[in-house]
């Protein structure tokens, strides 16, 4: 009795698949979802793609510097460019998504150490970084930047004029721009830097104790924006170093890496990340 049940399942299985697949062929019809998913995927079932359909959850780990990730002033909600691109990410693969705030001096640390499958702010590339982090992507590029105070404007008009031992150059510890600084400024002018979210590297050039800071063009361009009464942005319309900003997970996940890899390509294809990028530069008032 159990075989003869058996067979018959298998044999309407057959027949189901058979009939969905001729039909295809005969008019041009798009198989359904249902006979698609009773194919095999190969996707192995500890990649993250695999755990997070099963599990309907996929934990992101994130730093603030906007407009690609940050918290409304007056809402305190989450917003900006990469943050709308994990959503969109999610409602496609229908899933929810799990926050977990870091900063940019643990960011790879805690994704190695499984905190969360995906880093979804923007991590500039830094090759010391890929060596212990797979990039995806990359879904944007960014320069660096120099802010001074406004009565050091005349005196720093390029970023040629801050190459001067005599000068002091504040950047956030675990900024990408930190290991760059000897390379854009060979004469070795005098670092300091300071700890949490990106923006504090400004907070001595405010206070003058600082030169200069060293950031993303984006990060700088808002945050002068924003402090109109005393910081002025270096040679805004040339950027140094421009670099890779993208998101970045586990290395020996080649599932999770190839599909990531096509949906930053599809992303930036259609325009999305521009139109983004020009929504949030706006909201955040620097359009």
């Amino acid at each position: 009795m159990t075989d003869n049940v058996n067979d018959g399942k298998r044999n309407f299985l057959k027949t189901a698949m058979l009939g969905t697949a001729s039909g295809a062929v005969g008019g041009a019809v798009v198989p359904t979802l249902t006979f698609a998913q009773m194919l095999e995927t190969n996707i192995r079932e500890d990649s993250v793609l695999a755990k997070i359909r099963r599990e309907g959850v996929i934990n992101v780990g994130y730093a603030q510097t906007g407009p690609w990730f940050y918290k409304d002033a007056k809402t305190g909600e989450l917003g900006g460019i990469y943050k709308d691109v994990v959503d969109m990410l999610a409602k496609e693969i229908q899933i929810k998504v799990e926050w977990k705030e870091v900063t940019f001096a643990n960011s790879t640390v805690g994704l190695r150490r499984g905190d969360y499958d995906l880093f979804g702010s923007s991590l500039v590339y830094l090759v010391q970084r890929a060596l212990v982090v797979s990039y995806v992507g990359p879904l944007y590029s960014k320069g660096t930047l120099f802010l001074v105070h406004k009565d050091n404007a005349e005196r720093f008009k390029t970023a040629a004029d801050l190459n001067d031992p005599n000068v002091i150059i504040s950047v956030t510890t675990g900024a990408s721009e930190e290991p760059r600084i000897p390379l854009l400024l060979p004469k070795g002018p005098k670092v300091i830097t300071t700890s949490g979210q990106i923006t504090l590297g400004a907070e001595p050039v405010r206070a003058k104790r600082a030169d200069a800071w060293i950031s993303g063009d984006s990060d700088v361009l808002l945050f002068a924006k924003r402090n109109e009464s005393w910081a002025t942005v270096v040679d805004p319309a040339h950027p140094l170093d421009r670099r890779p900003n993208t998101w970045v997970i586990r290395y020996g996940d080649a599932e999770w890496k190839q599909f990531l890899d096509f949906w930053c390509t599809y992303l930036v294809v259609n325009g999305e990340i521009d139109k983004l990028f020009k929504h949030h530069m706006g909201k955040l008032g620097a359009a």
